[in-house]
């Protein structure tokens, strides 16, 4: 080993990764790209085959693996004892609240020491359990192994169960008889390939409908497969033509309906499946129309349904017959209020609820549907979350629900619509110990650059010293209108017990505060994304929960792309940044029709084949053309060889770039995961070592394991 001029062992050296330079021009601009030959010709056979990836790219990643297993050896001890402590805090033999489904009680639980679920069923009578699916025993000796869904049919005797073994989110549906006490070995031969994992039963169990993913990896048709019959020759039901629409599958809460969702990311179309009519044709409720959308949920004889129609920016309920559901039949059933967000509704018999969000904050609101009367159920945390679990029967008046804040842990609770009654059926249990009160969580407001507000949840233990020197970690997504929750994590405290500020900033490009705030981060909006993660930042240095230096950045996948942005416009803020599977190389990939997710996504981003303007606009943003001849704080950059929603060839490009460009600072380091695809590892202790890995550079960034302040 060589040693630097104090006779310390020198660092070890980055892999020199070829530049192959490639040039093209578009709208009177050149795009460079020396670095493009890492994406493989063959990347689709990659998706279902890791081992094809041509040689020459294995061993470009294979050295960035082992470059950074080098640089992250002295913290091999740390990430053990994180590993060891994120661990304790998991009850290995969970179990889930049992649904109940006569003459059944459905759950899954895990054993001691288990990766994956356990499907089982008892009789209501307090019969003996009985194991549907043994997830442990079927992902034996799999490098990746994950579950999509396990179904009971209605009249119980069959289980469908899909799964995924590579990562790229190309599901296989098994069935087998579900008295066979799990045993794998009954499954039956006819195998469903290439779905995206869901799937809704016939009621007469003779049957299921289920998506098909197409060649391009995109989920495209709605197929019927009758049992015993041959896979192939399964009969079409619904089909996208339109490569920028996606197709969606769910089975109603009344259980009488398949609903058909096609949307892209500013409208929806639905159709209804009549499950008792085993030659049923889906019929559609509305026809496609702009930038509306709708979401819809069958009662008894009405179709309730979501929506931002009629300029409900922030999205109404209305009411429609069941038998005649068209736009001319919708009638207002909770109108539409600006800055109010209606996130989700469920439907009983005698009861509407929905769940809605203002002002950042959530809250649930029940309605009798004969009377009208109102109530919301209230919580008393400054910052909370909520969210619906599946319904306890359309006929039930028993509303299911979870409830965590960043200090509390998740409480499952059933909630007794006509009496307002809330039981407690299950409490997160923190084996190692939680003491809620020895944290505090609180909700801060930043004033970005045009005066909006933007708020910040943040997390910290009790007796932390607010003087502007404690490390601070920052996460941030903002896109798509996903909302980040201001939820319960119990891996979070190995870093906040540390002495971390734990924050998440709700940036522009959610729906924290409401649909405009979506819109207000999407498109030509998007730097206001980036400019929101800065002002949090900056507003938290002032406010002295942290200084410069002392801030460890964390996104993923759209939210690497905000990593990326932020490394470029602001790298004296981070101590570190971790970026997730991150979409940085936002140009190439929106030139590139044939990827996946690309004509769906210019929706999101523009189209820069088509739009100059939408060109310019991600030129200027795109974290990998936007790589300056500057000082760079430490980068750790994760990616999954099989994953089709970002490519592993984005972060490896930008690292790449970064590394040749950059002035000082780094080191920028590469991770990828050669068995898995965009969520990682599924196991849930798998998933640990990856996590420690991220908080064990987190750690190093602000105590100076890579030779900075």
């Amino acid at each position: 080993m060589s040693r630097d001029n104090q006779g310390k062992p020198a660092a070890p050296l980055p892999p020199a990764v070829e530049k192959r330079r490639q040039a093209r021009q578009l709208h009177g601009a050149v795009i460079e790209d020396d670095y493009a030959w890492l994406k493989a010709g063959n990347w689709q056979k990659v998706l279902r085959d890791p081992a094809v990836l041509p040689r020459e790219i294995r061993a470009v990643l294979d050295a960035e693996n082992a470059y950074a297993d080098r640089m992250l050896a002295p913290f091999a001890d740390l990430r053990k004892t994180l590993v060891a402590e994120l661990r304790s805090r998991i009850r290995e033999d969970d179990r889930d609240v049992p649904v109940t489904d006569s003459p059944y009680l459905y759950y899954h639980r895990y054993r001691e020491g288990g990766e994956h679920p356990v499907f089982c069923r008892a009789l209501l009578n307090g019969g003996d359990e009985e194991v549907l699916l043994d997830g442990d025993a079927e992902g034996k000796g799999k490098a990746f192994f994950d579950i999509g869904d396990a179904q009971a049919s209605p009249d119980h005797a069959m289980l469908a169960w899909s799964f995924d073994d590579k990562g790229s989110e190309l599901y296989r549906v098994r069935l087998r008889d579900a008295g066979t006490g799990g045993n794998a070995a009954a499954d039956r031969a006819e195998t469903v390939e290439d779905t995206d994992g869901s799937f809704v039963w016939n009621s007469d169990s003779d049957g299921f409908y289920y998506v098909r993913i197409d060649a391009n990896h995109r989920s495209a048709q709605v197929f019927r497969h009758r049992l015993g019959s041959n896979p192939p020759q399964d009969e079409l039901v619904v089909e996208e033509r339109d490569p920028a629409w996606f197709v969606h599958l769910h089975e109603s809460s009344s259980r009488t309906h398949a609903v058909v969702t096609i949307e892209d990311h500013v409208a929806s179309e639905c159709y209804l499946i009549d499950l008792a009519d085993p030659m049923a044709k889906p019929r559609l409720v509305a026809p496609r129309m702009g930038d509306q959308r709708y979401t819809v949920e069958p009662g008894e004889n009405s179709l309730f349904i979501r929506t931002n129609a009629d300029a409900a920016e922030d999205f109404k309920i209305v009411r429609a017959p069941l038998a005649d559901p068209g736009r001319g039949q919708w009638i207002d059933v909770v109108p539409h209020k600006l800055g109010r967000m209606i996130t989700a509704m469920k439907v009983f018999r005698d009861y509407l609820v929905w769940l809605e969000r203002e002002n950042g904050l959530p809250r649930i609101v029940c309605r009798n549907l004969a009377s009208g009367e109102e109530h919301a159920a209230s919580f008393a945390e400054e910052s909370f979350h909520l969210r619906f679990k599946d319904n306890l029967g359309y006929a039930s008046n028993t509303l299911r629900f979870v409830y965590s804040s960043m200090t509390t842990p998740e409480e499952t609770y059933d909630y007794d619509l006509a009496t307002r009654q809330r039981v407690l059926r299950k409490r997160e249990e923190i084996p190692s110990g939680h003491d809620p009160a020895a944290y505090v969580t609180r909700r801060l407001l930043a004033e970005a650059l045009d005066g909006e507000l933007v708020p910040i949840s943040i997390l910290y233990r009790k007796d932390m010293v607010r003087d502007g020197n404690a490390p601070l970690l920052l996460y941030g997504y903002g896109a798509y209108g996903s909302s980040m929750p201001a939820s319960f994590d119990a891996n979070r405290f190995s870093l906040v017990d540390r002495g971390f500020v734990y924050a998440i900033v709700h940036i522009r490009g959610g729906t924290e505060k409401g649909w405009r705030w979506y819109l207000d981060g999407k498109l030509a909006n998007k730097p206001n994304t980036f400019f929101d993660f800065i002002a949090a930042a900056r507003h938290l240095i002032a406010e002295r929960y942290t200084r410069g230096g002392r801030i460890v950045a964390r996104g993923g996948s759209a939210g690497g792309m905000l990593m990326g942005a932020i490394a470029n416009l602001a790298p004296e803020l981070f101590a570190g940044i971790i970026a997730d599977v991150p979409f940085v190389d936002v140009l190439n990939t929106m030139l590139d029709a044939d990827l996946p997710l690309t004509p769906p996504e210019w929706l999101e981003w523009g189209n820069p084949i088509a739009d100059p303007e939408a060109f310019a606009t991600i030129r200027a943003y795109s974290p990998y053309d936007n790589v300056a001849a500057q000082s760079y704080p430490p980068i750790l950059a994760l990616g999954g060889l099989t994953d089709p929603r970002v490519t592993y060839w984005e972060p490896a490009k930008w690292v790449a770039r970064l590394r040749a460009t950059m002035t000082g600072g780094g080191p920028i380091l590469l991770k990828t995961n050669m068995g898995a695809g965009h969520g990682g590892a599924p196991g849930r202790f798998e998933e640990l070592a990856e996590i420690a890995l991220q908080y064990a550079f987190a750690l190093a960034c602000v105590e100076g394991g890579f030779g900075r302040d």
